[in-house]
């Protein structure tokens, strides 16, 4: 699977606007280079990062340390639920559920017009 790097670009640049801190200061905080600082902000040379990197960051921000591996990893690190099968599988169980349903509901409406008819 590939890292959604975009959205981690845009975490880092919200976070960044909202604690009012500089790309220098994160990369002093995080203790990694400016140059790191700035291709994950911009989302240049998108690559394989060390998660310890991520880590960093993270923190740096004031994050937990994997906030944005999850969020590279396309989930929501908000969501403490985020990823859990049991709610995945759940999740279909009542999409199937509710199209069944609906079929129910057109067949009954159907059979109704049918009983007028007669």
């Amino acid at each position: 699977m590939s890292k959604d790097w975009q959205a981690v670009s845009v975490a880092i640049k919200s976070r960044l606007e909202e604690l009012d801190m500089t790309q220098a200061e994160l990369s002093h905080r995080a203790g990694v280079a400016l140059e790191t600082v700035r291709e994950l902000q911009h989302n240049l040379r998108p690559r394989r990062r060390s998660p310890r990197t991520l880590n960093a960051v993270s923190e740096a921000l004031g994050w937990p340390s994997n906030h944005l591996a999850a969020i590279a990893d396309g989930q929501n690190p908000d969501d403490p639920d985020g990823g859990d099968p049991v709610l995945s599988e759940l999740d279909k169980i009542s999409e199937t559920l509710t199209k069944v349903t609906a079929r129910l509901d057109a067949i009954e409406r159907q059979l109704a017009r049918d009983d007028e008819k007669s």
